[in-house]
C-alpha cells in the first residue's frame, strides 16, 4: 500500500496537468489547433517538449533497467542518441517547419509528402500513414506497460487494473486539449524529469559512500560490467549507437519543429533540448550504474524498477512522490504525443482526405478526440502482457519509425530528384526490413544488430535506386523545390546570425 503522502502527490500531479488540458482546450478552435497547436509554439516549450515525449518511460525505467542488468556499456545507447539527436536539430528542424508551411501548409508528415511530390493517387498518404499506425502502436503500448509497472508499484492493483488506470487519464488529457496541452504539460513533466534524473542519482552515490565503495560493490557483482568496452564487440558498439539514427523518423517528435513559431527560436531550443538530454541521459545511466552497487547484496527481480526503488528507499514520501511522478511524466509525455500524431494521421491523412473532404473544423477536432480513444484501446490489448518488457517494445517502435521516414525525409529535404516511386520504396524498404529483422532476431548471428541499423540502410537504398529508375519529378516539382531550398538557405543564415 503506497503511503498517504504518495497518492495525494500523484492526486495533485493528475489536477495540474488536467488543469492545463482544460486550459489548452479553450484555444482549440479547428484541426490546425488540435494538431499542431496553430503553429504558434515557443522554442522553450518546443525543446523540452521535443525532449519528454522522446524519452518516455524508457528514461526512468528501461535505460537505467539496461544499465543494471548489463552494466556501463550501455553508455553508447546514450551516446548514439546524443549524437543523433544534435543532426536532427541542425539538419531537418528549419527545414522541415519552412518546408511543410510552404507545402500547403502540411499538418502532418504524410500529408507533406504527398504535397511536395504532388501525388494525385493518394498512395504516399497511404502508406505512410499505415506505418505510422502500425508502429505507434507498438510503441505506444511500451509507455502504457511502463505506467501499469510503476502504479502496480505504488498502488494496490493488479497490473490489467493499473494498465487501465493509466490508459484512460493519459487519452483523457490527450482528448481534452490536443497539441497545445501535450506540449503544456511537456513543459512542466520535462522540468520534473530533469530534476529527478539529477537527485536520484546524487543522493544514491553519497549512500553508497564513495567512489571507491561503488566500484567495490559493483566488482562483487561482476568485475567486468564497470567497463565500457566489457563483453560487447565494434557492431555491438555501433547497434547501440544506432539509436541515434531513428530520430529523423519520428512523426511525434518532428511535428515540434513543424509546430514552432518560426525557425528564429530553433537555435534556443536546440540549446534547450540537447542540455536538457545530456543531463537526463547521463543522470539515467548512472541511476542503473549506482543500482549495481546499492542493491548488490539483494539483487532487484525487476531491473526495470531500480529508479521507482531508489525513489522509495532513499527519500521520504513527499520527495518520493514528486520523483514518482517524473517517471509517470516521461511515460505520459511520449504516449500523448504518439496518440496524437497517429490519431492526426488516421483523421488528416484517411478521414479527410478519402471520405470527407469538405469536413468543418469541429467536426474534424471530434475525430481526432474519437481517433485518440480508438487507438488507446488498440495499444492497451497489445500491452495486457504483463511480462512484456519496455526497452523491447520501444527498441521495436522505434526502429521501425526510424527506418520508414528517417531516410524519406533526409531525401525529400535535400535532393530534388527524389520522386514519389522512391519515397514509396524507401518506406516499405526500410519499415519491412525492421519487421523481417525483428522476427528473425532469435537466429542470432547477424540479426543481433539493432533493426534500425539495416532498417535505415534498406530505406535510404530504396529511397535512392527508387528515385533514380522511377518516373522523374516534373520541372515545377524540381523548380519548387529549389524555390523553398532558397527560402530556407536565406532563412537558415539568418538563424546563424541570431545564433
Amino acid at each position: 500500500m503506497a503511503h498517504l503522502e504518495i497518492l495525494l502527490t500523484f492526486l495533485i500531479y493528475f489536477v495540474i496537468i488536467f488543469g492545463i488540458g482544460f486550459s489548452a482546450s479553450r484555444r482549440i478552435n479547428n484541426a490546425s489547433d488540435f494538431v499542431l497547436g496553430g503553429r504558434h509554439l515557443k522554442g522553450a516549450v518546443a525543446a523540452l517538449g521535443v525532449g519528454a515525449s522522446d524519452m518516455s518511460g524508457w528514461l526512468l525505467l528501461g535505460l537505467p533497467g539496461a544499465v543494471y542488468l548489463n552494466g556501463i556499456n550501455q553508455i553508447w545507447i546514450s551516446v548514439g542518441l546524443s549524437i543523433g539527436a544534435f543532426l536532427n536539430w541542425h539538419l531537418i528542424a528549419a527545414r522541415l517547419r519552412i518546408y511543410t508551411e510552404k507545402a500547403k501548409d502540411a499538418l502532418t508528415i504524410p500529408t507533406f509528402l504527398e504535397n511536395r511530390f504532388e501525388d494525385k493517387t493518394g498512395l504516399l498518404r497511404i502508406v505512410s500513414a499505415a506505418m505510422i499506425l502500425f508502429f505507434y502502436t507498438i510503441y505506444a503500448s511500451a509507455g502504457f506497460v511502463s505506467g501499469a509497472l510503476l502504479f502496480e508499484t505504488i498502488f494496490p492493483l493488479d497490473y490489467q487494473h493499473a494498465l487501465l488506470m493509466g490508459a484512460i487519464i493519459i487519452a483523457a488529457y490527450t482528448c481534452i486539449g490536443g497539441f497545445l496541452a501535450v506540449n503544456w504539460v511537456d513543459f512542466f513533466q520535462g522540468s520534473l524529469m530533469f530534476v529527478a534524473l539529477i537527485t536520484v542519482p546524487i543522493v544514491a552515490f553519497f549512500h553508497v559512500g564513495s567512489w571507491h565503495e561503488v566500484f567495490a560493490r559493483v566488482n562483487e557483482v561482476h568485475a567486468g560490467i564497470n567497463d565500457a568496452f566489457y563483453n560487447i564487440t565494434l557492431m555491438g558498439i555501433l547497434s547501440l549507437m544506432a539509436w541515434g539514427l531513428g530520430y529523423m523518423g519520428q512523426p511525434h517528435i518532428l511535428a515540434r519543429f513543424m509546430a514552432v513559431t518560426t525557425v528564429r527560436e530553433l537555435p534556443k531550443a536546440r540549446f534547450i533540448c540537447m542540455t536538457w538530454m545530456i543531463v537526463s541521459l547521463y543522470g539515467a545511466t548512472f541511476t542503473g550504474f549506482l543500482g549495481i552497487a546499492y542493491f548488490n547484496q539483494q539483487p532487484l527481480s525487476e531491473p526495470e524498477q531500480v529508479f521507482i526503488h531508489f525513489a522509495m528507499i532513499l527519500f521520504n514520501p513527499w520527495v518520493a512522490g514528486c520523483l514518482l511522478a517524473a517517471v509517470l511524466s516521461a511515460i505520459m509525455s511520449t504516449i500523448a504525443a504518439q496518440l496524437l500524431s497517429s490519431s492526426s494521421s488516421l483523421v488528416e491523412d484517411f478521414y479527410r482526405r478519402f471520405f470527407r473532404k469538405n469536413a468543418g473544423a469541429k467536426e474534424l477536432v471530434w475525430m481526432n478526440r474519437l481517433m485518440v480513444a480508438v487507438i488507446t484501446v488498440c495499444a492497451v490489448l497489445l500491452s495486457f502482457d504483463p511480462k512484456s518488457r519496455v526497452l523491447d517494445l520501444v527498441s521495436y517502435g522505434w526502429a521501425g519509425l526510424g527506418a520508414t521516414f528517417g531516410p524519406v525525409l533526409i531525401f525529400a529535404l535535400f535532393w530534388a530528384r527524389t520522386n514519389r516511386f522512391g519515397v514509396v520504396s524507401g518506406m516499405l524498404s526500410g519499415g519491412i526490413t525492421v519487421v523481417i529483422w525483428h522476427l528473425c532476431a532469435s537466429l542470432g548471428g547477424v540479426f543481433e544488430i539493432y533493426d534500425i541499423l539495416p532498417g535505415f540502410i534498406m530505406g535510404c537504398l530504396g529511397v535512392f535506386i527508387g528515385s533514380y529508375f522511377g518516373k522523374p519529378v516534373t520541372k515545377a516539382i524540381v523548380k519548387r523545390h529549389h524555390e523553398i531550398s532558397s527560402i530556407m538557405h536565406h532563412e537558415l543564415y539568418q538563424q546563424k546570425d541570431i545564433a
